[in-house]
């Protein structure tokens, strides 16, 4: 018997997928500003739930929207979510003094927690988590349990 992944598995897919990109987001951003070409790269483990959690809510979005919402409306929605909660989000880790991230020096900022100069780089990613990653993790299948061998020491 297979069942699929639970949602627990799922965050933790989503969440490693999450830090992935912004390692090699920030690595290419610092090479394209700085001609960094260390390729150094930058996180922070807030990155794990963050992405984690950003990514169950849009799989929970896609599969409430794709029957019946093109895919331009559902990139829009996906983008100002991930909007709302990275600036959700940064609010609460500011309060805490533990947000990784400050976007003041860019020009169409709001209180540092968000930019506009992102919005393609979202929507981007947003389009390559339903496309490919929510939809390869959801057709994932584990065998049960019950189906292992029996180990002997």
């Amino acid at each position: 018997m297979f069942r699929p992944l639970t949602p627990l598995i799922r965050f933790y897919v989503y969440a490693l997928h999450g830090c992935l990109c912004e390692v090699v987001f920030t690595a290419a951003w610092d090479w394209y500003e700085l001609r960094d070409r260390k390729l150094a790269s930058h996180t922070s483990l807030w990155a794990l739930p963050i992405y984690g959690a950003a990514i169950l809510l849009i799989e929970r979005l896609h599969l409430h929207l794709w029957p019946r919402c093109p895919l331009l409306a559902r990139l829009a929605v996906y983008t100002l979510l991930t909007y709302l909660w990275e600036f959700c989000m940064g609010f609460l880790l500011r309060q805490l003094g533990a947000c990784p991230w400050d976007y003041s020096a860019f020009r169409f900022n709001l209180m540092g927690l968000v930019t506009l100069e992102y919005a393609l780089p979202w929507a981007l990613a947003c389009l390559i988590a339903e496309r490919v990653v929510i939809k390869n993790t959801l057709r994932i299948r584990l065998e049960s349990p019950d189906n292992y061998p029996p180990t002997h020491p």
